[in-house]
């Protein structure tokens, strides 16, 4: 089957949907959704979006706490168009219906602080932030008439090169496979938009939901899209740490509101590895877990709300109470026990100020996209702010693109050739448990060249056993996911042995300290190191 629209989108989160709404002012708009239409890691997001909102905060603020997190790989342009244009993305997301927490302030807003923020900033909805915005924006698309489509998993993108066309390269639609009917769909569109989100199920221990495999990350840089500064993973310092809980976050607010982080014996440890103690940035945090649990041999460390009382902890975190209280901890009674786990991808595909990517035509916008905001280490709740403000802007210029109206290409259907049906699933379970394990083990929060060079070679054979594997039988969901968590994963790699410093997230024992001469991105190209993709 094929589809013809203006615009397509991969993903729908805060981003894909952004996006899509002013996008649809342009033309009609395709929103592919991967699973379900609100399974993102927007949906996911407790903490809230960062905005200068108060009287008492500054654009200049918000700016240079972004800089300083971001440990000086920050491209100041991206940061200072995303704190300009944030606070105005804000006001209409809550014209839109968004509903966030009130208070009797001026503002009429409650503003929370997270690690790195100079200021109450953080604009939220109790602690279930992502979960109020992605219902707002699915209620607007619904009533723009925009079509989201549920179960429909992106395979590869169609480009001009890939077809074999003459002169320039450009995007022009995606192979889709429908997950219910297992037929492979042709989905065309002037413009293709990568809001595929992150990859956090690269990793054995994760924040992000089963959604976040990297898709867009592989797909573009299979199509030859330049790639940026992937060694730049972030670990949320704070993940439940319970042997039934599953990828359960526990918000950077609580520490912003007075949690305490302790080891096993009950002392304050923070102190000990920075003076900003708990209100560090999240690389400094969760590395100081790590070394406090490598220290002691401990398996976890425990937050600590105990000293602020029940009334305080269930008003302001009601979801995150009743969670932990389904596990039998009570967070009001008894610190909760956590750890670090991967949470957000820094870098991503290279794209200007408006989305567009080194291939014309094809989009990125979200944390798919590397526009050079978050630098080295992303500042708390940047990202929900830069799905809004991004998303946005790439609508201005995918509506020019579509405008100038690019000549059609014959694309042909899917070709499965000699591919039968899927046999012993067995193979594909083990390739995935191998590659998230020696990712955390060899590619995590502390790294050493011997590690990488440990696991890019055995990436390179797991490539190899996947790549046969997808060309011998008919595409899945699960050979579809797997293939682009090992091409994600021999990325990272690839960047973290590029960059031979500590810098902000990447931090290697082999070459501690940053390096003022390496201020520079990591860059790739099909794998291969490559010329900045844009001017600092």
């Amino acid at each position: 089957m094929r589809h013809q629209s203006d615009f397509l989108v991969l993903g729908s989160g805060i981003a894909g949907l952004s996006f899509a709404l002013q996008a649809a002012r342009h033309g009609s708009v395709t929103v592919l959704a991967k699973r379900g239409r609100s399974e993102s890691n927007t949906a996911h997001a407790q903490g809230g979006i960062a905005a200068v909102l108060s009287p008492h905060d500054s654009v200049e603020q918000h700016l240079e706490d972004t800089l300083i997190a971001g440990a000086g790989l920050c491209r100041e342009r991206a940061v200072r168009v995303a704190v300009e244009e944030g606070p105005p993305r804000v006001r209409e997301l809550i014209e839109l219906g968004a509903e966030f927490t009130r208070d009797a302030t001026p503002l009429g807003y409650h503003l929370t602080r997270e690690g790195g923020h100079s200021q109450r900033r953080v604009l939220h909805a109790a602690d279930m932030t992502g979960r109020e915005v992605e219902r707002a924006l699915l209620a607007a698309a619904d009533r723009a008439g925009i079509r989201v489509a549920e179960e429909q998993v992106a395979i590869d993108l169609v480009t001009a090169a890939k077809l074999g066309a003459g002169g320039r390269d450009r995007a022009v639609g995606a192979y889709v496979l429908d997950a219910r009917t297992g037929e492979v769909h042709v989905y065309l569109a002037k413009v293709v938009v990568l809001a595929t989100g992150g990859a956090g199920k690269v990793y054995l221990y994760t924040t992000n939901p089963d959604v976040a495999t990297g898709d867009g990350l592989a797909m573009a840089h299979r199509a030859g899209a330049a790639i940026a500064n992937l060694e730049f993973i972030q670990f949320h310092p704070t993940c439940l740490y319970h042997p039934q809980a599953k990828t359960f976050l526990i918000s950077e607010a609580l520490r912003g509101e007075g949690g305490i982080l302790r080891n096993s014996a009950g002392e304050r440890f923070m102190e000990r590895y920075d003076p900003r103690r708990e209100l560090a940035p999240r690389d400094v945090v969760a590395r100081s877990i790590d070394s406090e649990l490598k220290r002691r041999g401990d398996d976890c460390a425990f937050l600590d709300m105990t000293h602020l009382g029940k009334a305080f902890v269930v008003e302001h975190f009601p979801h995150i109470y009743t969670t932990c209280l389904a596990f039998g901890i009570d967070m009001a009674q008894v610190p909760i026990p956590v750890v670090p786990a991967a949470h957000y991808v820094c870098g991503g595909v290279c794209t200007d100020l408006r989305g567009q990517t080194t291939i014309p035509g094809l989009l990125a916008v979200g944390e798919v996209a590397c526009t050079g905001l978050h630098g080295a280490n992303r500042l708390a709740s940047n990202s929900l702010l830069e799905g809004l403000v991004f998303g946005h802007r790439a609508a201005e210029c995918a509506a020019e693109l579509a405008a100038a109206k690019p000549p059609a290409l014959s694309v042909p259907d899917w070709n499965p050739g000699r591919a039968v049906p899927p046999e012993e699933g067995v193979i594909v379970k083990q390739n995935w448990d191998e590659i998230r394990a020696l990712m955390w083990n060899y590619v995590g929060i502390v790294r050493t060249d011997k590690r990488l060079a440990r696991a890019e070679r055995r990436l390179d054979n797991l490539v190899g056993e996947i790549q046969e594997y997808y060309w011998g039988y008919l595409v899945t969901r699960d050979i579809v996911e797997l293939r682009n968590l090992a091409d994600v994963a021999r990325l990272i790699v690839a960047c973290a042995q590029e960059r031979k410093e500590s810098r902000g997230l990447h931090y290697t024992l082999s070459w501690p300290g940053a390096d003022p001469s390496s201020v520079r991105d990591t860059v790739l190209v099909r794998g291969k190191p490559a010329p900045e993709a844009w001017p600092r």
